[in-house]
């Protein structure tokens, strides 16, 4: 295993890190224990959930992923092994309605995170996407028709920052992180703590993978520069980077098949870009999925690569990725695909 350092905390923290959303909807407790097991046992230590999961969202199966991990701590002892990053989520059915990052709706989510967990902290606490209208989960850009829908008060920045570090002081969190969100939203958080001497936010959660580069846009010079790793998720982007998609299949009991709302990967584009990459991965004799995954693996601002699998052969070949160094020669023909279709999956 490869390992990275934990920007302002300093944790060692495996390169691949333990993806957990399919716990509860297409994985059984027993099933997750035994991806638990198997992860830790092949170095990887860095582990991530939200209270929102599993997914897709589900009001009567909400908080079993938590619930999943915490009784293989109960079980293991084996929590302080693990740097856990969880999520305060933003869904109708939590807590009434209550979609607001304000000081007691982050009390009483993080309350239910650690009962859940059975744990008494929570090492990185992330918002899982912004209380604001903005451009996320699949969304390509800021259109004025989303600020025209900020219709709602919105929490003030300093109130979150400062409900935040108010846990950093009890310790029930280490430290907190976005996820999902923008350059501006970004630097709003670094500033308004700045200025007030609180925390800062030390990761952002975003999307990045072959088919969704818009990070290096903005984002990748805010992590250079102010010290905010990136924790990548869908690398593989729902699984259509492994290439069991291409030509119009949908293999049984895949993501994909069971949830065809999720066409966020499958537009013609990049479909195109999809049988492209698999192309390169044929010529140079890699495993598709292993180079997609290896590419982000090798990102300077990614500090973590978030896989999900729903099998132990998944999660094994997906771990493997850290082994896999990829030539000058894979990179340029990488770049030459991302050149003729660009970042074609927000």
């Amino acid at each position: 295993m490869q390992f990275d350092t934990l920007p302002q905390l300093g944790d060692s923290v495996s390169k691949i890190c333990l993806g957990t959303m399919t716990w509860g909807q297409q994985n059984s407790e027993q099933d997750a224990h035994e991806q638990m097991d198997y992860a830790l046992a092949h170095g990887v230590n860095f582990w991530d959930t939200a209270e929102m999961y599993p997914s897709p969202p589900d009001k009567d199966k909400q908080g079993d992923t938590e619930r999943f991990m915490g009784s293989w701590f109960a079980k293991t002892g084996k929590r302080n092994d693990v740097v856990l990053a969880s999520k305060i989520s933003r869904n109708d059915f939590l807590r009434g309605g209550n979609t607001k990052f304000d000081k007691k709706t982050i009390r009483a989510a993080l309350d239910s995170n650690l009962q859940r967990l059975q744990t008494d902290h929570i090492d990185i606490y992330q918002l899982h996407w912004p209380e604001r209208q903005t451009n996320f989960f699949g969304q390509r850009g800021y259109t004025e028709s989303m600020a025209q829908q900020d219709t709602k008060e919105l929490t003030p920045f300093l109130e979150t920052i400062e409900a935040l570090n108010d846990e950093i002081t009890k310790g029930r969190i280490r430290a907190y992180g976005l996820s999902n969100d923008t350059p501006w939203g970004v630097m709003r958080y670094l500033a308004e703590a700045d200025k007030h001497g609180l925390a800062r936010p030390i990761t952002i959660q975003n999307p990045y993978s072959l088919l969704n580069r818009l990070y290096e846009v903005g984002l990748a010079e805010i992590s250079h520069r102010e010290q905010i790793g990136l924790l990548a998720y869908s690398p593989l982007a729902f699984g259509v980077l492994s290439g069991k998609y291409l030509g119009g299949n949908k293999p049984a009991n895949s993501r994909l098949s069971l949830y065809n709302h999720f066409t966020r990967y499958l537009n013609e584009q990049a479909q195109q870009a999809t049988q492209a990459y698999a192309e390169v991965a044929k010529k140079h004799h890699l495993d598709m999925a292993q180079m997609a995954l290896a590419f982000v693996n090798s990102r300077s601002f990614v500090t973590a690569n978030i896989i999900g699998a729903t099998t132990i052969e998944q999660l094994a070949s997906n771990i493997a990725s850290v082994d896999l160094v990829l030539s000058q020669e894979v990179l340029a023909d990488i770049e030459a695909v991302q050149t003729l279709y660009p970042n074609p999956a927000p």
